[in-house]
């Protein structure tokens, strides 16, 4: 995905809340905006180098948005709002090969009193020949993932009862007949793997396992990452 932003490479300085930062681009200190509010403690240290996009609108509070960090000479890709577009991308292009072969793919599907990240369906003539026809759907859960030790991605970096909630969605609609899965999309290329985050949220890591044993598939890929471009590349292991 070709990124067409307006972007500055500057110093992150500190973060006084989990929405703002104060970035340092030569010599003159901004204020952005944070996209993700996870605690990010690991990539948000002072002087780490950072990729900021300047928006001139009177409508927001601030001109830049904070997209990307350099962690080990890599980018990792920290707006929260991306993973869903990559994904929608990936799917389109058969990059997901487990969620290949449907014929329409929808973004923002309601399920019951909510929402999935992405629909997919296909259609499938059933015994009673083609006047008849059952839609044959996935529901796709979206989780970004930012979170890295020692070449190992790890999802939540706070504990998020939303994602919980999601796992239980995912969950109910393979119990409806319906194909549920969770998609980790991990915004940085050295990932070896992925597990859920035991340590910070062990409620996420018991539910997560759950949705495992119970019928969701559960998919993680990574992207490669830099100013100007982020999509997604391969698969890697999951482990619980």
């Amino acid at each position: 995905m070709k990124l067409n932003y307006d972007s500055y490479i500057g110093t992150f300085i500190r973060r006084p809340n989990r929405f703002i930062a104060h970035i340092d681009i030569d010599g003159k200190e901004v204020i952005s905006h944070v996209p993700n509010t996870g605690r990010l403690k690991e990539l948000l240290i002072p002087g780490a180098t950072v990729m900021v996009s300047h928006h001139q609108s009177e409508k927001r509070k601030t001109q830049y948005e904070l997209r990307m960090v350099k962690k080990n000479d890599y980018w990792v890709s920290i707006d929260s709002q991306l993973p869903n577009a990559l994904a929608h991308e990936a799917i389109s292009n058969d990059v997901i090969k487990e969620l290949s072969g449907y014929s329409q793919i929808r973004r923002e599907a309601k399920y019951q009193n909510s929402r999935f990240d992405i629909e997919l369906s296909k259609e499938l003539s059933n015994s009673h020949g083609d006047q008849d026809t059952l839609k044959n759907i996935c529901y796709v859960e979206v989780k970004g993932v930012t979170l890295e030790r020692e070449g190992w991605s790890y999802f939540p970096d706070a504990p998020t009862e939303r994602g919980r909630r999601h796992i239980d969605e995912l969950i109910h609609a393979v119990q409806e007949g319906y194909r549920a899965v969770l998609l980790l999309i991990v915004q940085l290329e050295y990932a070896e793997g992925f597990s859920p985050n035991k340590i910070t949220d062990p409620a996420f890591a018991e539910k997560f396992e759950e949705a495992m044993n119970n019928g969701v598939d559960v998919l993680a890929y990574r992207c490669k990452v830099n100013p100007k471009n982020v999509w997604v590349t391969d698969k890697i292991p999951v482990v619980v």
